[in-house]
């Protein structure tokens, strides 16, 4: 009889390195990289806390406090969960009263590039169309002797075939 594991238990595997460009290779042998992270990282509130706890040290009521569509319950679960996962450091201050302090562990500092790199891509791209303003004009370099092409890309745009 077969039996699952859950992802704490199972270790990371590699895909093979036959697979191209880092694509994650079919079967149960390997274990893609790219799911493996997002498996600890991918719910929007763990990213959110991880980028938060990139400025510095946090205590819990610091880090409820900075989004007020977080609550309490939903704060504690993630920072358990990243907790286990290795990503944030849980600190006990032992004065009277004793206070908890959350950091971002040397693996979560690790996200550091990925969590900025997220950022700018929203700036760039998210927040201009909640604002409804038109995204910037992507250009395409001219590809053997030709004349460069302009390509605007907007959803609201409507294309008719005749």
């Amino acid at each position: 009889m077969r039996t699952t594991t859950s992802y704490r238990e199972s270790p990371h595997r590699v895909p093979p390195s036959g697979a191209p460009d880092g694509a994650c290779a079919p079967g149960e042998a390997s274990l893609c990289p790219v799911l493996a992270a997002v498996g600890v990282i991918g719910t929007e509130w763990r990213l959110a806390i991880v980028h938060r706890l990139l400025g510095g040290p946090q205590r819990f009521s610091e880090l409820l406090r900075s989004n007020a569509r977080l609550n309490a319950k939903t704060l504690s679960a993630t920072l358990k969960f990243l907790e286990n996962a290795g990503v944030v450091q849980r600190t006990v201050i032992s004065t009277r009263p004793f206070h908890v302090v959350y950091s971002l562990t040397e693996m979560g500092l690790g996200l550091a590039p990925s969590a900025r790199e997220l950022r700018a891509w929203g700036e760039r791209w998210l927040l201009p169309r909640a604002a409804g303003q038109r995204p910037p004009v992507a250009r395409t370099p001219a590809i053997q002797g030709e004349l460069p092409r302009i390509v605007i890309s907007d959803p609201r745009a409507t294309t008719r075939r005749v």
